[in-house]
Order: structure tokens, then sequence, then C-alpha cells
């Protein structure tokens, strides 16, 4: 059986504003803040395509080589902006995508599941 993917943030006791990642005070009021599970679903906001590899160390290539990949922000349904590695087949026109969590560790990753233009990947 397969372990769930969970993105944890906090919300905060006063003012119910929702923070990524989570912190033990709020960042809009200062108030304490408990511990939520963030929705695994949202819609890239923004991204970028990293055509070219990152410095090494401490980015080690895969075996097979280098290949670009897209970052951005993905708008969860709290309101917060998670930047996260976009895994998808094209790397244009992903803004206003819809995509799920994939993994969690060691960065958020989201997989583009439907694309604004054509509605499916």
């Amino acid at each position: 059986m397969s372990e769930k993917i969970v993105l944890t943030g906090s919300r905060c006791r006063e003012c119910d504003t929702v923070g990524y990642p989570a912190g033990s005070r709020c960042g809009r009021c200062g108030s304490e803040t408990d511990p939520t599970e963030l929705s695994r679903q949202g819609t890239v906001w923004a991204y970028t395509v990293q055509r070219f590899a990152p410095k090494s160390p401490p980015y080690v290539p895969p075996s097979s080589g280098f290949q670009p990949y897209a970052m951005g922000y993905v708008e969860l349904p709290e309101g917060v902006k998670v930047t996260a590695v976009l895994d998808s087949g094209a790397l244009d026109g992903l803004a206003g995508a819809r995509a799920v969590l994939v993994a969690a560790e060691p960065v958020p990753r989201f997989a583009i599941t439907t694309t604004p233009e054509t509605g499916v990947q």
C-alpha cells in the first residue's frame, strides 16, 4: 500500500491565514499557528523552464544527462502558492494548468493533469 503524500502548512489561530512551509507564527499577524494538511491539487500560477544544468555540487545530473524541466508556483485552494518542480510532457503553456501533488520531498513536485489550451496533457 502506498503512503499518502502530504504537504503540511500552518493555519493562524487568530486570522485563519494559511502559510507554507509550516511555521509557528503567522506571517500576517504574528499569532500562533497550528499545522494543517494542504490540498494536493492546484493551478499553475507562474512558471519558468530550467534549460541548463544547475551548478554541481549540490546538483547531481542523472546518468542519462541533464534534461530541461519546469519550475513554478502552484496555487492551492487555501490561497498559498507553493514553489515546485512541474512534471509535464511539454514545457510551454503551463500557466493556468491543473496540477496534482506527486512528491513532497526533497522539494514539492506536481504533475500537470490538464493544460489551459487543450484541457488535457
